[in-house]
């Protein structure tokens, strides 16, 4: 645990989901955890206590990813967990695979096609996610993402092939996303079960990322915009090379923190915590940290992307681990652009560099 985590309170302790066995962390609301092959090995999955039209069943809040382990988990819970009730809607919070990958599969009933249930996402999620693990090659590898990383500074001629090869690798995890869906939005409230859900938008770390708060019992449903132990990406992509969502992230922070410091935050990573508002600022002071790195460079010398990266991140880095510390880093440096603190300039290799005014 570090030193920002001992700032937080942890209600379950060292407590985790075992496999087919929840943990329920308030009435009708469980905490379920599916592995991932990434470094981040896991994601928070919820299973809350529904009824839809008379018909009693469950909402579940995210999917895990399209890997064999996953679903087979699932299946143990459709016949353990569930009580033999349906699964109702599948509420996603964004398209990101860990959280999208298995929707079509939960909603049409797993391997035995027990049920059909709809998809609940918003339009910016939903759109961009059918149109990843439609094959569309952006964001991931190819031509357009290795010349997006070249000219902001990133020249090593091995790694830019290796991008330009990349496989897709969010079909592989979001194999296919259902064709119709229910729009969820800022300000909507959801009934599920006997509990009012209010939909909190956030942006910068995806395009219209949906978590859920219930004022009444102090639970928020965080998604990945609140996590207790480490900071989301937030990153600069191809698709949108001229992005500032790091304004947009910092943005949506205060939504949050108007919520009650003793709200029950149940994240996507990590473990369900206290200390909401602590977090926030957490979160601001660690970005106001970087912004005030990549100011001091640019005071000193025209940087690029690449430049930032070994600045904000001190250790040693792989191919991929590079892609997200290179988004990272124009994310902080185009904040500070787009308020006025430094200029963009094309230097004679044609590569985007950033200087203080």
């Amino acid at each position: 645990m570090n030193a920002l985590e001992h700032q937080l309170e942890y209600p379950f302790a060292d407590r985790l989901p075992d496999g087919a066995d929840p943990v329920e962390v308030g009435p009708g609301v469980y905490w379920l955890r599916m592995p991932l092959p990434f470094a981040l090995d896991h994601i928070n999955l919820w299973l809350l206590e529904d009824e839809i039209d008379r018909v009693l069943g469950w909402t579940v809040v995210d999917c895990g990813a399209a890997t064999a382990e996953t679903t087979q988990r699932w299946e143990r819970l459709f016949d353990s967990v569930l009580d033999g009730l349906p699964i109702l809607r599948v509420l996603v919070t964004h398209c990101h695979p860990d959280h999208i990958g298995l929707a079509h599969w939960l909603c049409s009933g797993g391997d035995k096609r027990r049920w059909r249930a709809p998809l609940w996402i918003s339009f910016g999620e939903y759109t961009l996610g059918r149109l990843l693990s439609s094959g569309a090659v952006v964001n991931v590898g190819g031509e357009t993402v290795s010349n997006h990383f070249r000219v902001n500074g990133l020249l090593d001629d091995v790694a830019l092939e290796g991008v330009k090869n990349r496989e897709n690798y969010y079909r592989r995890l979001v194999p296919d996303v259902p064709g119709q869906y229910r729009r969820i939005m800022e300000g909507d409230e959801l009934m599920i079960g006997e509990r009012k859900w209010r939909v909190v938008t956030g942006f910068g770390h995806s395009p219209e990322h949906c978590a859920l708060y219930c004022k009444e019992d102090g639970l928020l449903i965080s998604g990945d915009m609140v996590l207790p132990r480490i900071s989301t990406n937030i990153s600069v992509f191809d698709l949108e090379p001229d992005g500032n969502p790091l304004e947009l992230y910092l943005s949506s922070l205060a939504a949050y923190a108007a919520m009650s410091e003793d709200t029950l935050v149940l994240p996507s990573h990590g473990r369900p915590f206290t200390g909401l508002r602590t977090r926030i600022q957490q979160l601001r002071d660690h970005h106001a940290e970087r912004l005030a790195e990549v100011m001091a460079l640019c005071s000193q010398q025209p940087s690029s992307a690449a430049d930032i990266v070994p600045v904000m991140f001190k250790r040693k880095l792989d191919m991929h681990q590079m892609t997200f510390a290179m988004g990272e880093a124009l994310a902080h440096l185009h904040l500070l652009w787009n308020r006025g603190s430094l200029t963009r300039i094309v230097d004679a290799a044609g590569i985007l560099k950033f200087k203080s005014r």
